[in-house]
């Protein structure tokens, strides 16, 4: 079954600074072949479950092995049945609605 994560991995008991965590934690995605994409708070993830789910794993595997004692990790799921759907489709989707300027939102909106 193919599935999109929204993943965000945080170490405690680290320091403020979780670059070198997060780098790692890149690297094993990007080693599972894994189409992937990095944000500001975490990564978006589409494969097969159990590739997806495996990567997850050793995520935490290797940012323990960094040194954080503790992680902590939020994850939102995603799975259809009635077509496939990549993360670049659902981002084509949105960019060609508002190109034909059909937001839903008034111009009025938000006024009072």
């Amino acid at each position: 079954m193919k599935v999109m994560v929204d993943l965000c991995v945080v170490p405690l008991g680290v320091g403020v600074s979780v670059g070198t965590y997060v780098s790692a934690c890149q690297e094993v995605i990007e080693q599972a072949g894994l189409s992937h994409q990095m944000h500001a708070y975490g990564t978006n993830i589409e494969g097969e479950w159990e590739a997806v789910f495996e990567a997850v794993r050793r995520c935490h595997e290797v940012v323990h092995d960094l040194g954080a004692p503790r992680i902590t990790t939020s994850m939102r799921i995603g799975t259809r049945t009635d077509r496939e759907q990549s993360m670049s489709d659902k981002i084509e989707s949105v960019q060609a609605i508002r190109q034909r300027g059909k937001s839903g939102i008034s111009d009025s909106a938000g006024s009072a």
